[in-house]
């Protein structure tokens, strides 16, 4: 509130109390004079009034007294006029004083009193005549009038006097009147400026409070702006005075630091939250002589790490305050270490992965050569079962080494997905009999799953792949028999449990775990089960690659996946893959009975960079009944292209060609051509102009090398026959159903 404007309010409201006062007093004090004095005027009008109605009394009383007597010539008539003649003096010597103050009364009065002399005397002389002589000779004299006419200007006087007196008694009572009417608009209008200046007070007044309760909700409001900030933000806060007694907080302060809430009030000395906080070989807090002598300077702030015994790690940084205490903020740097052990394993990823590119693409190039021919002689020898062997272990040889570069590629995140919705619920089941037969009857193998399971987004072949590794691994933990249990959950992972994991997105998860009973990890394994090359097998027994595969998976479809290992207790490894939404759809079944390769007479352009792989791609093809054409590079398929373009079915190019036309943009002008023209690409190590996120952009057919005989020609005829894109919102089956 303004003091100005208080003080003005103040001074004014005691102005008009004291021209209240003032008015009331000198109000009163004139009514009381006033009162008094026509009082006593009012009192001495009537006593004037009333002594000449006296005297008037007296003249007839003597008259009637006198007349009596001179009637009846008894004395006690006598009486009345001895009576009245006596009082007549003393009346006007009355009157006579009481109209001191008038001089036409005085005037009146001495004219009037040889007329009442004139009235006695002709009474006594007619009261003597009839007691002397007789009552005819009082007749005679009574009928001469002259009594009667000094009667009659005796009462003329006293009616004027008495018309004087009543005139002036009206006049003084009109004053009265007057003074009290004037009195009273005086008292009026006196209110009605002392009400009009309390309203001018009350308005200031009420105008001080506006602002001040304006002021004050602003100050409120600011006070809880300040409050909430403090609270919202990831750090602790607290202010301590120049005793070292706390002053103001956050919550955060209390979380961080884990302390009760008794302990969190003003005044709690710095020193107790110290020795609270301290854990046995490690302080969080710096000592009271570390805060009294450890400044580097009066304005410049102390920055320092903890590590607390549940795996927090807190930044505290101590900043000075002028008026001798500090601020405290603490940081829970935990999320930021996560982060950074995210990067480094990003990092080291990348280099894996930019490895693994590099030798991908050759590697794959010089296994499709291998394979291929390998599998051009099998379908051309026939009867010598040694070589057919001797061909059936080369092949497994290099189908073994496009193995191990798939896991690469799939733990660097660079293979390829085609992910779909999976309904787990429908064909998770369909592979626990091939685990049965493929772990033994030694290894118990459980189902179990919740009711009303979400999809999952991933890529079927890849799931079905992750969870045999998942499978063989618990096998090999499990030597002399056990349990493998594959459960399927839905599993919301909540913002608290990403803060422990920075790589994770909070949402909804269908989770596949699967868990074993066998001799378990300890926390120093468990850490590295998921690198490359990584493992605990005999050597001979394993390359380290399988659950490095399973990892990169999951990470490539944005999903999240965590084991628990006990030693002598067994190990279970959840895979969370986010949820999906969409509609049940069917998907072609598959049989294990020997597949008849389809052939076909269309004409397909082969486009690859090295020849010995094209030389043995379109030897496959033109096995298969098609007419063939190819070209080394983007520039050479474009002019064949050119040539033959009203006579070629399909493209199928390699995804890294040399020059400037990749094959991303020959299949681009092929189409723009004849959009008819079908595209299949093939690639060892697919880069992003076909792949973005590690996805296969939509209607894009593509085949990894090193492919098999028979993947290629189902490719081709799948690719010719027709074009079948992949729905991203049907739910496709992980594993189809076998044919009866």
């Amino acid at each position: 509130m303004s003091k100005r404007i208080v003080a003005r309010a103040n001074l004014l409201v005691f102005g008009v109390l004291l021209a209240i006062l003032a008015l009331v007093g000198i109000v009163t004090w004139e009514r009381l004079n006033a009162s008094r004095e026509a009082r006593e005027w009012s009192q001495h009008s009537y006593r004037v009034l009333g002594t000449m109605k006296d005297l008037a009394i007296a003249l007839r009383d003597a008259e009637t007294g006198q007349r009596g007597y001179v009637i009846t010539g008894k004395d006690d008539y006598l009486a009345p006029y001895d009576s009245a003649r006596d009082r007549l003096g003393v009346l006007q010597g009355e009157l006579q004083k009481l109209t001191a103050d008038n001089p036409a009364q005085q005037e009146r009065l001495r004219a009037l009193a040889p007329v009442i002399q004139h009235k006695l005397e002709e009474l006594a002389q007619t009261v003597q005549l009839r007691r002397d002589v007789g009552v005819e000779a009082a007749g005679r004299l009574v009928n001469t009038d002259v009594g009667r006419g000094y009667m009659k200007e005796a009462e003329t006087s006293l009616a004027a006097m008495l018309a004087d007196e009543e005139a002036l008694l009206a006049r003084r009572l009109g004053e009265n009147d007057a003074r009290a009417a004037w009195v009273r608009w005086t008292t009026l209008g006196g209110s009605l400026l002392a009400v009009l200046a309390l309203l001018w007070a009350a308005r200031l007044l009420n105008q001080a409070w506006s602002r001040s309760y304006r002021t004050e909700a602003e100050q409120r409001t600011l006070a809880l702006r300040l409050s909430t900030t403090l609270d919202s933000l990831s750090q602790g806060v607290a202010v301590f005075g120049p005793d070292r007694a706390l002053t103001n907080w956050n919550e955060c302060f209390q979380v961080l630091l884990d302390l009760r809430r008794a302990m969190i009030r003003p005044g709690t000395s710095y020193a107790a939250l110290a020795e609270h906080t301290a854990e046995t070989g490690r302080p969080v807090l710096e000592t009271w002589d570390q805060v009294s002598h450890g400044g580097t300077g009066p304005r410049e702030a102390v920055v320092y790490e903890r590590s607390r015994a549940d795996g927090h790690h807190l930044e505290l940084r101590r900043t000075p305050m002028p008026d001798g205490g500090f601020v405290l903020t603490i940081s829970d740097m935990t999320k930021r270490a996560q982060a950074e052990g995210v990067l480094r394993e990003a990092q080291k990823m990348q280099a894996i992965g930019q490895l693994t590119g590099g030798i991908a693409h050759d590697f794959n190039n010089l296994l499709q050569v291998i394979l291929g021919n390998l599998e051009f002689v099998r379908a051309k020898l026939d009867g010598d079962a040694k070589l057919q062997t001797r061909i059936e272990r080369a092949a497994w040889a290099a189908q073994r080494g496009a193995t191990l570069t798939g896991q690469l590629l799939a733990f660097a995140r660079k293979q390829p997905l085609a992910p779909a919705a999976i309904d787990l619920a429908a064909t998770m089941p369909d592979l626990v009999p091939l685990l049965r037969r493929t772990l033994g009857e030694h290894i118990e193998v459980r189902y179990v799953e919740s009711a009303g399971l979400w999809p999952a987004m991933a890529d079927p072949a890849q799931l079905e792949s992750a969870v045999l590794n998942l499978a063989l691994n618990a096998r090999d933990a499990m030597p002399g028999g056990g349990r493998l249990t594959i459960e399927l959950g839905n599993k919301v992972l909540d913002r608290e449990y990403a803060r422990h994991h920075a790589e994770v997105v909070p949402g909804d998860y269908a989770m596949v775990a699967v868990s074993d009973t066998g001799h378990g990890m300890t926390p120093e394994v468990a850490a590295r089960v998921f690198e490359p090359f990584f493992t605990t097998k005999p050597d001979g027994k394993g390359t380290g690659l399988g659950l490095a595969m399973v990892f990169g998976f999951v990470k490539q479809s944005g999903g999240h996946v965590k084991i628990y290992s006990e030693p002598g207790h067994g190990t279970t490894v959840k895979i969370y893959l986010p949820r999906a939404i969409g509609q049940l759809a069917a998907v072609g079944g598959r049989t294990a009975a020997p597949v008849e390769l389809p052939r076909g007479s269309a004409t397909i352009l082969v486009v690859e960079d090295e020849a010995a792989v094209r030389e043995i791609a379109c030897a496959i093809l033109a096995d298969l009944g098609y007419r063939v054409l190819d070209a080394a590079d983007g520039e050479e398929a474009l002019r064949v292209f050119g040539a033959n373009a009203a006579a070629v079915d399909l493209l199928l190019t390699d995804v890294v060609l040399p020059g400037k036309v990749r094959g991303r943009e020959l299949s681009e002008r092929v189409q723009a051509v004849r959009p008819e023209v079908r595209v299949l690409f093939m690639s060892g190590y697919t880069e992003n102009s076909i792949v973005h996120h590690g996805r296969l952009d939509d209607g894009v057919h593509l085949i990894g090398k090193p492919f098999k005989r028979e993947q290629l020609a189902l490719k081709v005829a799948e690719v010719i026959g027709a074009n079948h894109s992949v729905e991203t919102g049907n739910i496709v089956a992980l594993r189809p159903k076998r044919d009866s």
